[in-house]
């Protein structure tokens, strides 16, 4: 066995750059030095992936070479998309009682498990992750960790300080919401009435708005079998739960998920799911 680790993956982490969005920060700070025409032009987060993983062929464009330089003084290039570490075979394992299970390398990003939305929300209320958000989307049903969990003057506040809010919603008149009617066995259109409700408050809350902050709050449909609740905080913290056979969304295990773009983690696939979700929805 060997331990080999991209050089550009191991200075990240070192400098706890390593989420896709303080990444992208750095590297805007470095271009606006080199040439303020490159600022903006950081890789997407899948080249960005491929650099880390060693899956690049060569090296990135000259530009992209240029900035990485100015990021890390004293390194080129070249050196900063080689392998680095021991390479050395691991040593005989002596024989060892059974030890504790630790995360595999897949899951490095996510950091915490609750066993139903209650038990996360009790260990994280919804003032502790808005508060001082600056995006939030959210993907789901009714979405009632926005709607009813948190109140409508903190919204505003939210709002009309610049904070972006993109909120997908199960279709109230769809048939998916419907299917899933039937599957809790609710048999007088609570979840459709719900979702409806929860709508027309964020509607009423975006009149009351300045028209600047209005634009900030974008409320969408669609009409697929749900799979998911998505929460995606600031680009760099996601909440997830599944949606169980018969279970109420209350009662669906949560995970947590903190992005780590130099690990191999889930948060990319959340994130792709929200944005291709939002793509195929329709303005509610």
């Amino acid at each position: 066995m060997t331990d080999r680790q991209i050089l550009l993956k191991t200075l990240l982490k070192q400098r706890h750059w390593q989420t896709y969005s303080t990444f992208c920060k750095e590297y805007d700070k470095a271009a606006k030095k080199v040439d303020p025409s490159l600022q903006g032009g950081y890789p997407s987060r899948a080249q960005l992936h491929r650099w880390l993983t060693g899956e690049l062929k060569g090296l990135p464009y000259s530009d992209h070479c240029r900035v990485l330089e100015a990021m890390f003084p004293g390194q080129r290039a070249d050196e900063l998309f080689s392998a680095n570490g021991a390479t050395a075979p691991a040593p005989r394992a002596e024989p060892q009682p059974p030890a504790e299970p630790t995360p595999t390398p897949q899951l490095e990003d996510v950091t915490a498990v609750f066993s139903s939305r209650s038990a996360f929300s009790s260990a994280y209320p919804a003032s502790e992750w808005f508060g001082q958000a600056k995006e939030i989307c959210a993907a789901g049903l009714s979405l009632n960790v926005l709607c009813q969990s948190y109140p409508d003057h903190q919204l505003k506040r939210l709002l009309e300080s610049g904070t972006r809010i993109r909120c997908l919603f199960l279709d109230p008149k769809g048939s998916a919401i419907r299917a899933r009617e039937d599957e809790e066995r609710y048999t007088d259109g609570t979840l459709t009435t719900l979702t409806a409700l929860n709508i027309t408050m964020l509607t009423r809350l975006r009149d009351r708005l300045t028209p600047e902050a209005a634009e900030r709050l974008e409320l969408r449909v669609y009409d697929e079998t749900i799979r998911f609740n998505i929460l995606l905080i600031d680009r760099a913290t996601c909440v997830v739960q599944p949606y169980l056979p018969q279970a109420r969304g209350v009662d669906s295990p949560t995970f947590v998920i903190t992005d780590n773009t130099a690990a191999e983690g889930l948060f990319p696939v959340f994130d792709q799911v929200f944005n291709e979700m939002w793509e195929r929805s329709r303005p509610a």
